[in-house]
């Protein structure tokens, strides 16, 4: 491959018949430092996220909050980032993924300085969930600019999975971090230097972004905007937070309590109404187009990408917590004893470069990583005490992250190759809704399981809340592997998904080639 070539057809037609002008093909520098600035935006929000598990304990005491409670310091970030994901992808599909990633990080830049000063938990749970919509602005459009740049397969699975990989590191120093800034410095400094590096990084991004393929028919600026689909949008997120905002409040006044059961069933029927709006809207309107859910095992690699971040953020803040408030341990020794979470993460974040695990299907690996996450939670509910972390807890950590890990990956790269590249900011918006939901909703399910258990045996202090949220994971995962097993199709004949409709007066194509089963690592 001669990256230095640049395409001799400045004008090309693309998939809608519509032409195109085509941009010079960058350089490989230029290529691999624009890489290498994604994957440092990836790595800061999860050094974020990360860092602030260090930081809860500390946090519930300054801004009062209840242990239920406790699950928005994170959820409101994640709650948001996962809705306005699905729109950010239909804006970088639409308008212009450098625009959009670019915006993205410059807000969340500003965002996070304002974070540091806050003294108002309220006021703190708001600006953690702009922050959400701002960081959803940039993960499909940096998700889209790197199967742009890297359009032969071997090349993109190498960056996707680069891209993973700087998120385990994010993990892994997002630990040490946050601990040393609470116990030496300030808590605030988790957010001030997050901004330090994406304010400037964001200067060079644009730079070094290439100009974007310019269609020469353009869409009114009303039907662009009408394919937001902010309807869609607004109800997805009302039901996430209903249905968090129910089960959070279950283990506080009670299950059967109108405070719980009026958002629950609220939340259940908006799902409905959701789906039914979506399958109502053209395919190009749509934030997540009814026809997407029939490409061959998309349905199924979503429903795995729910699992990850549903098991790492669970660990981490059933852990903290138990270790800062019941065993008095300091946030450094906290870290410091999470840190086989990350390195391993970091490990297996290469797993697709394995030889012979590269061209197996994914159906595969991913069943094996559901495997390593329940032999992991097994281990975890007999861990009752500071004396078995080497016996259980530490292998639980190195091989449930491994699990996680593996199952990320294959899945990450497997639904991209499932589905057209003309998809590519939207697919990738999908596929990070999933995890953050399977994150958001996972602890909020598993923190209102644990303590409702503690508030009848005593206290925190009692392992059986922390024991029961661990098999009420290993349910979840168990019924998910299950789904895999029966309805991941390994040999899949390639299969279109056509539409015509008209969005906004504009007449609007859907018809692609599912390229094989994505299987294939």
């Amino acid at each position: 491959m001669d990256s230095s070539l640049a395409d001799k057809s400045p004008v090309t037609s693309d998939y809608d018949g519509k032409l195109v002008v085509q941009r010079p093909t960058p350089s490989n520098t230029r290529r691999y430092t624009l890489l290498l600035i994604f994957c440092i935006t990836q790595f800061l929000y999860t050094l974020t996220n990360s860092a602030l598990f260090s930081a809860i304990p500390f946090l519930v005491r300054k801004f009062g909050f209840t242990k239920s409670q406790s699950v928005w310091i994170i959820s409101a970030y994640q709650l948001t980032f996962a809705s306005f994901l699905l729109m950010s992808g239909k804006i970088s599909d639409i308008y212009n993924p450098k625009y959009t990633f670019l915006t993205g990080k410059f807000i969340l830049g500003v965002i996070s300085i304002g974070l540091g000063f806050v003294s108002d938990g309220i006021l703190f749970l708001t600006l953690r969930a702009l922050s959400g919509i701002a960081a959803s602005l940039t993960i499909p459009s940096a998700l889209a600019l790197l199967v742009g740049l890297f359009p032969e397969p071997r090349h993109q699975a190498v960056a996707i999975a680069a891209f993973g990989a700087w998120g385990a590191i994010g993990i892994v120093l997002g630990l040490i971090t946050g601990a040393f800034f609470v116990e030496y410095v300030s808590w605030s400094w988790v957010f001030w230097f997050v901004s330090t590096v994406i304010i400037p990084t964001t200067l060079i991004s644009a730079v070094l972004i290439p100009s974007q393929n310019k269609s020469v028919v353009r869409k009114s600026g009303f039907t662009k905007f009408r394919s937001l689909d902010i309807t869609g949008i607004s109800i997805l997120t009302v039901t996430v937070i209903l249905f968090i905002f129910a089960v959070t409040t279950g283990s506080v006044t009670g299950w059967g309590s109108a405070m719980t059961l009026a958002p629950l069933a609220i939340s259940i029927a908006m799902t409905a109404v959701f789906f039914y709006w979506e399958a109502l809207q053209p395919i190009e309107c749509a934030a997540v187009p009814s026809s997407t859910w029939f490409i061959p095992n998309f349905s199924v690699l979503f429903g795995t990408a729910l699992l990850p971040y549903f098991w790492w953020a669970n660990i981490f803040t059933t852990y903290v917590s138990l270790w800062q408030d019941v065993y008095q341990w300091s946030a450094m020794s906290s870290a410091v004893h999470m840190l086989p979470i990350g390195i391993t993460a970091f490990v297996f974040s290469f797993a697709n470069r394995v030889k012979g695990l590269s061209s197996m299907s994914a159906k595969w690996p991913i069943l094996c990583g559901a495997l390593m996450m329940m032999t992991a939670l097994v281990l975890f509910a007999f861990a009752d005490g500071p004396d078995k972390y080497w016996s259980l807890v530490l292998p639980g950590f190195i091989v449930g992250s491994a699990g996680a890990m593996l199952t990320n990956i294959s899945a990450n790269i497997a639904i991209f190759r499932a589905t057209p590249p003309s998809m590519a900011g939207t697919v990738g918006a999908i596929f990070n809704c999933g995890l953050q939901l399977g994150s958001a909703v996972g602890l909020a399910a598993v923190s209102s399981i644990q303590a409702s258990v503690q508030n009848r045996n005593g206290g925190p202090s009692n392992y059986e809340g922390q024991s029961a949220g661990f098999w009420f994971m290993l349910a979840c995962i168990s019924i998910a592997a299950l789904a895999v097993l029966v309805f991941y199709h390994t040999n899949t004949a390639q299969n279109s998904v056509e539409g015509t409709d008209v969005c906004g007066g504009s007449e609007a194509h859907f018809s692609d080639i599912a390229r094989g089963d994505g299987s294939s690592l």
